[in-house]
């Protein structure tokens, strides 16, 4: 079966149609399409195909069905680069998402994004080894319907790199700190983890806070966020702006890592801005938005660049993971 732009048609239609392959026969049964980000079915086709991680690689999901991506770009087509070489110029002309849309072919380019600014080429780097010098810490948005943590490398310059997430569903608070410490290397010096507020509000039941409880479970370093939304957007946006360096390479103060971040990488782009106030993200799909609160958590912590070589610094004052270098950080 073949599919001539796609993102045309609607989930339904779309699935609907891979119902109708079938047949007693040995022939293979295969789907092709083709087309461009934008139109009714972009949603459903990102997700299905370049979120899952089929860029240019065969994924397999659970019930045995393998999905490839293939990104080609205009610039690509030989044939029409020959025949008419102004179409670039008409599509550089287009309005910005459009333009990003047709010539870049960039599926995080739509209207009402909160981040249009996210650009993957910039902010999502392969994975490479982080020096052990770099401040580290954590940042975590708890909720038993999500409960998302990130792990964030501060370089000399003040760079934020995430290297590390849980993203995982139906975690008592006794059991997210015990996934957060499964997941610390033991020689891992973590300097604090963020988090929100309403993790130090006592249960009405019991007169313990959340931050207690995951105290108890041996996660030490718990620290208040800064909770303010506005300002804390703003200063997520100054942190994903793009800017030119020394040796003209275009960067960003923000790197997240392919591979083992993938729902920060997913969520991020797909934030879309409330339609009541154009000064925060929209919370629905709700889905979309823990990662990306553990993220604004992190920024307003404001981290600070690993000291100098002739700066004397004590990783092991202060650990995540020993409870006897934690001093009055929890409110019982």
């Amino acid at each position: 079966m073949r599919f001539d732009e796609v993102t045309h048609f609607t989930e339904y239609q779309y699935c609907y149609l891979l119902s109708r392959i079938r047949g007693a026969n040995n022939y293979p049964k295969q789907v092709k399409s083709t087309g461009n980000p934008g139109g009714v079915g972009h949603s459903f086709i990102k997700k299905r195909f370049i979120d899952k991680g089929s860029f240019n690689k065969t994924f397999t999901d659970k019930n045995g069905r393998s999905y490839f991506f293939i990104q080609s770009l205009v610039s690509d087509n030989s044939f029409l680069m020959k025949s008419d070489p102004s179409y670039i110029k008409r599509l550089e002309a287009l309005p910005e998402i459009e333009k990003k849309r047709l010539l870049y072919g960039d599926w995080d380019a739509f209207d009402g994004a909160f981040f249009p600014e996210f650009d993957r080429s910039i902010h999502v780097s392969p994975p490479f080894e982080i020096p052990k010098s770099y401040r580290r810490f954590a940042s975590l948005d708890y909720g038993l319907d999500m409960t998302a943590c990130l792990w964030w490398a501060i370089d000399s310059e003040g760079r934020a790199i995430i290297y590390r997430e849980l993203y995982e569903k139906n975690l008592n608070l006794t059991n997210a700190a015990k996934r957060i410490l499964s997941l610390c290397p033991k020689d891992e010096n973590l300097e604090y983890i963020v988090a929100s507020p309403d993790l130090w509000n006592r249960r009405q039941e019991t007169g313990i806070s959340g931050a207690a409880i995951m105290f108890d479970a041996g996660l030490c370093g718990l620290i208040k966020a800064d909770d303010r939304k506005v300002i804390g957007l703003r200063t997520l946006r100054e942190w994903l702006s793009v800017f030119t360096d020394e040796f003209g390479k275009k960067r960003s103060r923000l790197t997240i890592i392919d591979g083992s971040c993938k729902n920060l990488i997913r969520t991020l782009p797909a934030l879309q801005t409330s339609k009541l106030n154009p000064e925060v993200i929209s919370d629905s799909p709700h889905e979309l938005t823990h990662a990306p609160e553990a993220l604004r958590y992190g920024i307003m912590s404001r981290p600070k660049p690993f000291p100098k070589a002739d700066v004397a610094y004590d990783f092991d004052s202060f650990r995540v993971n020993r409870k006897d270098s934690i001093k009055e950080y929890l409110e019982y």
